[in-house]
C-alpha cells in the first residue's frame, strides 16, 4: 500500500489497551527501544533511560503548559446548552484581546450571539460574543465580555475561572478529574498555551531528570503549543492534499547554540516527542526562531534537525503516526506497533512509550 495513502497508517487497536490513567510512578511505563539501523526492538522501561542514551546526548523537551481549554455554558438569548473548546488568543482590529475556540451547540450560532460561560459550580461567571465564523475549519473568533464590556483581562486568568482539563475523547470519554489537572501535564511545563499535552514528556520527573544529568545526558526546552494541527483527524486520502493547522513555537537563541555544539561534537538530538521534532525541523538548520508552524512531516521527508525521537504509541491515521513512521522507517513501525499490541503496551496520551535511536 502506498505511504502517501491514510489508509496505510491504519491500524486495529484492541480497546482495553487504551490507558485510561497513568502509571503510579510516571517512569516505570514501559518503553520499547526501537534500534533503526540494526531493525531490533527490545523492551525496557522509562526509568532505564539513563542506560540508554550516552553522556553528550541532548534530550529536547516541549516547555509548553496544558490550559483549562473545555468550555461549557448556555447561549444566552435560548438557555441552550453550549460546548466549546479554547484554541488560542487572537486580537481584534482595535487590539481588543480575542479568543480564537471551536464550539458545539444545537442549531446555529449566529455572529454577535453571546455564550455565558460557567464555573464548576455551574454559576455564569462572563460572556462570550460569537463575531466572525472562520469557514476554513469552522472555528470561532470571539470577544470576552465582563458586565457587558470587552475586557483585557488575561485569557489565561479567565480560563482558570470557566475551564477545565481537554483530555482527548478516547480517555475516560474526554470527562476529566482532579487528578487528570496533575496528571495531563508534564513536570516541566511553563509556558501556557497548549490543548494538549505533550505526551511523551508526561513520562518524566524531576528524579529521572536528575539522573540524566547526572549521566552526562543535557536537556534543553523549546516551546510547541499543541493546538488544532496536532491533534484533528486527517480527513483526505491522500496525505499531499492535507493541511496542518498552525501552531506557535518557539527556539530560544541559547538553546538553538547549545544544540549546534552538540551536533559539532558527534552527540545525538533525541527530540521528547512529535511537538519538539516539529519545532526542531521547522528552525532551518536549528537556527533560532519564534512564529507559526504548519510543518507537515510526511513521506518523502529528510530530517535535520532529530537524532533519535522519544514519543508514545499514536491513534491509526493520525499525523502523529505518520510522522513517528516517516523517521522510524515505515515497515520497521508497523512491526513494532505489532509487538506493542502483543505484548499488550499501553496506548495513546496516558499510555507507554518508545524511542527511536
Amino acid at each position: 500500500m502506498d505511504e502517501h495513502c491514510l489508509s496505510h497508517y491504519d491500524y486495529t487497536l484492541p480497546e482495553e489497551l487504551i490507558a485510561s490513567r497513568p502509571m503510579e510512578h510516571r517512569a516505570d511505563a514501559r518503553l520499547m527501544v526501537v534500534h533503526r539501523a540494526q531493525g531490533t526492538i527490545e523492551h525496557r522501561h522509562v526509568r532505564d533511560l539513563p542506560t540508554l542514551l550516552n553522556p553528550g546526548d541532548c534530550l529536547v523537551l516541549n516547555d509548553t503548559k496544558v490550559v483549562p481549554a473545555r468550555l461549557k455554558g448556555v447561549r444566552t438569548l435560548t438557555g441552550g446548552a453550549w460546548e466549546g473548546l479554547f484554541l488560542d488568543p487572537a486580537t481584534g482590529d482595535d487590539g481588543t484581546p480575542r479568543w480564537h475556540i471551536l464550539s458545539n451547540t444545537r442549531g446555529k450560532l449566529q455572529p454577535g450571539e453571546q455564550i455565558t460561560l460557567h464555573d464548576a459550580y455551574a454559576r455564569p461567571v462572563f460572556r462570550l460574543r460569537m463575531d466572525t465564523k472562520c469557514r476554513a475549519d469552522g472555528s470561532w473568533i470571539c470577544t470576552p465580555l465582563v458586565d457587558g464590556e470587552p475586557t483585557t483581562q488575561s485569557c489565561w486568568e479567565l480560563l482558570q475561572m470557566v475551564g477545565s482539563v481537554p483530555i482527548p475523547p478516547y480517555i475516560r470519554r474526554g470527562v476529566s478529574d482532579e487528578q487528570d489537572v496533575e496528571n495531563y501535564q508534564t513536570v516541566y511545563a511553563d509556558k501556557p498555551g497548549a490543548v494538549a499535552a505533550p505526551t511523551a514528556g508526561l513520562h518524566f520527573t524531576n528524579e529521572l531528570l536528575a539522573e540524566l544529568e547526572t549521566r552526562g545526558v543535557e536537556h534543553v526546552f523549546v516551546t510547541l503549543h499543541v493546538g488544532l494541527g496536532t491533534f484533528r483527524p486527517i480527513s483526505v486520502e491522500n496525505l499531499e492534499h492535507h493541511h496542518m493547522h498552525r501552531e506557535w513555537g518557539c527556539l530560544e537563541p541559547a538553546v538553538s547554540e547549545k544544540l549546534r555544539q552538540c551536533r559539532e561534537n558527534g552527540h545525538r538530538i533525541v527530540a521528547v516527542g512529535t511537538t519538539s521534532v516539529r519545532v526542531l525541523e521547522s528552525s532551518c538548520g536549528l537556527q533560532p526562531y519564534s512564529g507559526y508552524t504548519e510543518l507537515f512531516i510526511r513521506p518523502p521527508y529528510t530530517f535535520h534537525a532529530v537524532d533519535g525521537l522519544m514519543t508514545n504509541f499514536h491513534l491509526p491515521k493520525s499525523s502523529l503516526l505518520v510522522l513517528v513512521r516517516t523517521f522510524g522507517g515505515d515497515q520497521l513501525l508497523i512491526r513494532a506497533y505489532e509487538e506493542a499490541i502483543r505484548n499488550h503496551y499501553r496506548f495513546y496520551s496516558y499510555g507507554d512509550a518508545m524511542i527511536l535511536l
